[in-house]
């Protein structure tokens, strides 16, 4: 496993719970189409797993 997971807003989160949009931009993502590139840990797999219907997870 890499220590890098790279993601990409594929989904607006227009219409979700506040949480959920607080979590989109704590990834660093803002617009459709944006990507980020963030360091694997534990808090961030469970970031992408609650946004799971809106991000796709890059791979290299």
């Amino acid at each position: 496993m890499s220590d890098k997971i790279r993601v990409k807003l594929v989904r607006s989160p227009i219409g979700t719970t506040i949480r959920v949009r607080e979590t989109v931009k704590g990834l660093g993502l803002h617009k459709l189409g944006s990507e980020s590139e963030l360091k694997r840990t534990p808090a961030i797999e469970g970031m992408v797993r609650r946004l799971k219907h809106l991000v796709v997870e890059l791979k290299d």
